[in-house]
């Protein structure tokens, strides 16, 4: 890790499992300092405490920065002298952007443009940006918002490239196991409470890594990435239903219960391809829109378009 020997790295979003998994992978390396950057204060200060009493002879290298990837002077105030950037700031949870979408494009859009912008002008050496496999043929808020900041992404890894400058790149993920959200803490808090193991759809297939994995790919892309570079993880998947018999099978078993797909989530089968939303294909009966006669006898599908040709060319409203 020579290239980071008394380097200064930022790590936006680094109060999360992933972002804090980052921070300890290079605490043991000879950098010379890690700035985490976030808008949560309560995890900044339980973070700095348990440095200080569990790695005190590395606490002295980690210093700590409120502010919001949505405030572009936030992020600029964090930027001076900074080498690398690890950006994991965003937001994830699939039905909290589905149910407010412009929140995630906000953070996870705008939030990252700005990073990148500070970036570029504060003559930062490499950023890598964290995306997901969500943003793949993405089909809910969450997914498309990433999709979106990959385009930003390849966008500000242009202009950099052609001043010479900063190399930015991206890194794409599926499921990181036992991350803040994910499923198998889940499973195993049900199991230890003696709950069934609640599951949305058995069939669904999710793409699963671990931290460590997850953390080795950031490092190969900062030693190695050209701008606008995409790395994908190679993982292995698996349904959750085999996922939960799988929890179940270390730590008890006690039984499960589904309840359904989470708004926004992807479904498996073969009407959908797994690339739909779990949402009524069809109106509700009584509200299904009828055939339309023309007048040479033909037929004109439900949705074909509003202009009518029989009309000479005016358009009305169906």
């Amino acid at each position: 890790m020579d290239a980071f020997s008394g380097a200064t790295l930022l790590i936006t979003g680094g109060t999360g499992s992933f972002g804090n998994a980052v921070l300890r992978h290079f605490l043991d390396s000879d950098i010379g300092q890690i700035r985490i950057f976030s808008r949560d204060e309560k995890k900044q200060d339980d973070l700095r405490h348990e440095l200080q009493a569990r790695r005190p002879e590395h606490a002295g290298k980690v210093k700590f920065y409120i502010g919001d990837v949505r405030d572009p002077r936030s992020v600029a105030d964090a930027m001076p002298g900074v080498d690398y950037i690890f950006h994991a700031a965003a937001l994830k949870q699939v039905p909290s952007c589905e149910f407010f979408p412009m929140q995630a494009v906000k953070t996870n859009i705008e939030g990252t443009d700005n990073v990148l912008h500070a970036a570029i002008d504060a003559g930062v050496k490499r950023v890598v940006c964290l995306s997901t496999d969500k943003a793949a043929y993405p089909i809910n808020a969450m997914g498309i918002s990433k999709a979106m900041m990959e385009h930003v992404i390849t966008a500000n890894a242009r202009v950099a490239a052609d001043r010479g400058g900063t190399v930015i790149c991206c890194t794409r993920y599926g499921n990181v196991m036992c991350s803040r959200g994910s499923v198998i803490p889940l499973f195993m808090d049900q199991i230890r409470a003696g709950k069934p193991v609640t599951i949305t759809n058995p069939a669904m297939t999710r793409f699963l890594m671990n931290l460590d994995e997850a953390v080795e790919l950031v490092r190969f892309a900062f030693e190695h990435a050209e701008p606008g570079d995409l790395f994908i993880q190679k993982s292995d998947a698996s349904t959750i239903g085999d996922l939960a018999k799988g929890v179940q099978r270390l730590f008890g078993d006690t039984g499960t219960r589904i309840i359904g797909t989470r708004h926004g989530e992807k479904g498996p089968g073969p009407d959908r391809g797994g690339g739909e939303l779990h949402q009524p294909q069809h109106p509700p009966a009584g509200r299904r829109r009828r055939r339309e006669k023309a007048p040479d006898g033909g037929v004109r599908p439900p949705g074909a378009g509003r202009r009518r040709p029989w009309l000479n060319g005016k358009t009305t409203a169906d």
